[in-house]
């Protein structure tokens, strides 16, 4: 209040100070935002202090049972590999109302039969299921490890939605961009280039939302592995790798 004020620059000046209310309000105004210039500390205006205890976690490694393959697996190549799991040292009892956060990670291995879109929905499930059943809420991340392939999220019924991605894909960055003298990268091949900028144009992750032991994805939303190359690098196929790390609270 402008009393106030006035009494504390009274206390802190040896001039006794006149000024009439206007005054008083023009140089609260004016002193106002360099009180926020001031430490906490200071006896005039003091803050609240927030303080965030973050639990350190113990991480063991334990190897994961590989999930029995779909046919729809097998013809991908899809194989599990080793899952982190972790908890906090003093991790609350069954019966406690807020338990500790829960991670997991996984890498699985995909060879997908061709260039473009491929659904790869069930095989994360198969991978994650037995750990993602413990998680009421969280996050999933997936990242493939490559820069000619990608992942994205969208139709899940219709192949044909697949397909015309491709073809979409292709008319966005075309092959022909080799030859023409856009590209200097040309030395792995007409989809080589291409299959960089493709992967930058989808992305290399994704977040999916994890509620009550499930990935909450929508009814007609499925997980693509986009496959941006004909032969893959130096000749060596379409395998790709993708990490899976499941983070939350049961």
């Amino acid at each position: 209040s402008i009393p106030t004020l006035r009494s504390y620059l009274q206390s802190k000046s040896s001039v006794k100070l006149s000024m009439s209310p206007t005054s008083y309000r023009f140089l609260l105004g004016r002193l106002l935002p360099l009180a926020l210039l001031l430490p906490p500390s200071s006896p005039a205006f003091s803050f609240p202090a927030f303080v965030t205890n973050t639990p350190r976690h113990t991480v063991v490694l334990a190897q994961a049972s590989s999930p029995p393959l779909s046919s729809a697996s097998s013809k991908k190549g899809i194989s599990s590999s080793s899952c982190l799991a972790s908890s906090s040292p003093n991790s609350s009892s069954e019966g406690s109302t807020m338990s500790s956060p829960r991670w997991f990670q996984y890498e699985i291995s995909v060879t997908a039969p061709s260039r473009g879109c491929h659904l790869i929905t069930k095989d994360v499930n198969d991978a994650i299921k037995k750990d993602i059943s413990s998680i009421k809420i969280g996050l999933a991340n997936l990242f493939i490890q490559h820069t000619s392939a990608s992942l994205t999220i969208n139709e899940n019924a219709d192949p044909d939605v697949r397909r015309d991605m491709e073809m979409a894909l292709n008319k966005i960055v075309p092959a022909s961009w080799n030859h023409d003298g856009t590209f200097r990268h040309t030395m792995e091949g007409d989809d080589d280039m291409p299959g960089h900028v493709k992967s930058s144009l989808m992305g290399p992750s994704l977040n999916i939302p994890i509620r009550n032991g499930r990935l909450a994805l929508g009814t007609w939303q499925g997980i693509y592995l986009n496959e941006h190359r004909d032969q893959g690098g130096w000749g060596g196929g379409h395998t790709r790798r993708i990490v899976i790390t499941l983070q939350g609270q049961s």
